[in-house]
Parts: structure tokens; sequence; C-alpha cells
């Protein structure tokens, strides 16, 4: 935290050092697909060597889940293709208004642009042999997406699940989940809340993202039950893409809504 000087923040331990919500997911010998652009993109990229990226899945497009998308001009000068962008139309709408120059039909001169197709999304799609369900889910009084490919699902930025989507995440095995703090947020799960849903749908492992820092890596994860920890900057572990969660109703929209140029 900007100016802080609590325990947290004057910690040496790594894990305390936390960048903003965003996982990578690499699919053996198929696409990396990055959730969200956050605005330390350039900074986690450098950090973890990333040197590619074959799509990108948005929660939504609050600032520091979509800010660091101009550097996705980086991977497209590296892949030399432009890169599939899948979220719902408020957020592509949203990411259209806050980058405007990435779309205009005239063609910018002089540095590179993001070129993107975005792909609005309203039930499952497949991304090589990923196969994904958008959960819809409230932050606040916003309906976002989370995501589940397989036994795995990522939840962040929500305070509230929908009973219709319950049954979308039925067996799943390993979840990461929001949980800001202890105390109750209007738009985000508390601790508490977050164990709630861990009880509920039992999964075998749980990681809880989007801490502010009011929660200490070490002597929350020692407080957590089994099987539940705070997620970390490079934590890493595998999932399986096969699973039988039931069928989501629609479909990914199967043309692209737009395209950045340059």
């Amino acid at each position: 935290m900007i100016g802080c000087d609590c325990a947290t923040c004057r910690s040496d331990d790594p894990r305390d050092t936390r960048s903003r919500a965003s996982i990578l997911m690499t699919v053996h010998g198929g696409p990396t697909i990055l959730v969200d652009t956050s605005p330390d993109l350039r900074a986690q990229a450098l950090q973890h060597n990333l040197r590619r990226v074959d799509a990108i899945l948005y929660t939504h497009s609050h600032a520091d889940h979509v800010m660091g998308f101009d550097d996705v001009r980086r991977f497209n000068s590296l892949q030399r293709e432009v890169i599939p962008c899948y979220g719902d139309r408020r957020t592509l709408g949203d990411l259209r208004r806050a980058f405007a120059y990435a779309f205009e039909d005239t063609p910018q001169q002089g540095g590179g642009i993001p070129r993107v197709v975005l792909f609005p999304v309203a039930g499952e799609f497949s991304i090589g042999a990923a196969t994904f369900i958008p959960v819809p889910l409230l932050h606040g009084t916003r309906e976002i997406y989370g995501y589940r490919v397989g036994n795995f699902a990522y939840l962040t930025d929500c305070s509230a699940i929908p009973d219709a989507s319950w049954p979308l995440l039925q067996g799943v095995e390993v979840i990461i989940l929001d949980a800001l703090r202890e105390r109750p947020h209007p738009t985000h799960f508390s601790i508490r809340e977050s164990l709630e849903i861990v009880t509920r749908l039992a999964p075998e492992r749980a990681f809880f993202t989007h801490m502010c820092h009011d929660l200490p890596h070490v002597p929350t994860c020692a407080r957590l039950p089994e099987g539940v920890e705070l997620a970390y900057d490079g934590l890493t572990f595998e999932i399986s893409l096969r699973s039988d969660p039931p069928a989501a109703p629609g479909a990914a929209v199967a043309g692209g809504e737009s395209q950045a140029r340059g």
C-alpha cells in the first residue's frame, strides 16, 4: 500500500509483495492463456519471463484488470499475429472506449499498438484443448465473469455467487477465490465469506486472491483450514482440463466483434 508502514508493507517475505490479480494458464502442447491485463502486466511478464500469450480472457473492465492492455502489443510483435480477447459485451465495450486508438479505422503512425480480435462471450467456448465456462458473479451490483476450465475455477473480484451459477461450479477441485480482508466489503468477499464458499464447494485446494495489506501471508495461512491458503506472485500448480461440470447454456459468439489495427 502506498505510504504505509504496516507489518505487511514492511515485510521481507516476497509473498507479501503483491502485484495486481491475474493468472496465466499454460496448456501442455497448446495455448498460453492470460486472464486480465493488469497495470502490472509488463513487470509481471519480465519477472516470470513471459514470452507468449495466445489468448486473453477478461473478468471485467475495472482499471486494475485492464490497464495493462497496451503491453499486449509486445506479444503481437513477438508472435507476429493478432491475439483473441474474450469477455462480456460491457467489458469489451469499455476496452474499445479506454483504448480507442487501438480500434480506429485509420492506421496509427509511429509506435505499435495492440492488435486484437474481441469475442463477446455468451456461454461455453474453447481455446485449443481448453474448454471454458463463464461463471456469472456479482462484484457489488455489477455482473462480471469468473471462469471454469476442467476441474478448476477462477473467481476473483466477487461479493456474491448468483443461484444460477452454483451448478456451474459443481465438482470443482481447485479454486482461486476473492478474499479481500477480514472485515466485510460491499464488492469483495471477506475471508469468512470465502471460507463459506469453500465449505459449500468442498474443493481439494483453495487459494485466496485479491487480498489487501490487512492479510499478511504467513499469519493468515496459519489459521486457514487445511487445503486453503493465500495465493502469491509466482505460485504455480497443475489442473486437469477434464471434468464433468454441467453444460453451460449458450455459446461464445462465433465472430470477432472488432480488430485493433496497426
